[in-house]
């Protein structure tokens, strides 16, 4: 194991984000991300779970935020539903440079708080 991270988002604090700026969606949240989120009933809870996702990989990393862009660190989903990490371009070669090989990811929430937890694991 190379690290771990973990991450609270508070729901209404995302959804007062989200509402006082629109464009926050599309800085933070790949196309996919959003998709997933507005589907549900309260997408709201979705976007704080993988808020909170993305600074837990940062976390696991060593990293703080601003180490590369949002978008490039992805949760997707296998069709069981259990997520997992996707990286792109910086955080991908950030990845690389720490012998980060893949991870294991966990999330949860109420409609309070999010909570995730990362954990990067090196090559074999």
């Amino acid at each position: 194991m190379i690290g771990i991270g973990v991450d609270l988002c508070e729901v209404e604090r995302m959804r007062t984000a989200l509402e006082r700026t629109p464009t926050l969606r599309g800085r933070v949240f790949t196309d996919a991300e959003q998709h997933y989120c507005d589907r549900r009933s309260d997408p709201t809870e979705r976007y704080a779970a993988r808020f909170a996702a993305k600074e837990a990989v940062l976390k696991a990393m060593g990293l703080g935020v601003g180490a590369c862009k949002w978008r490039e660190i992805e949760v997707i989903n296998a069709p069981s539903g259990a997520p997992s990490v996707l990286l792109h371009g910086g955080a991908r070669q950030l990845a690389d440079e720490r012998g980060i090989a893949s991870w294991r990811l966990t999330m949860t929430h109420t409609h309070r708080t999010a909570e995730a937890i990362a954990v990067a694991l090196a090559t074999a």
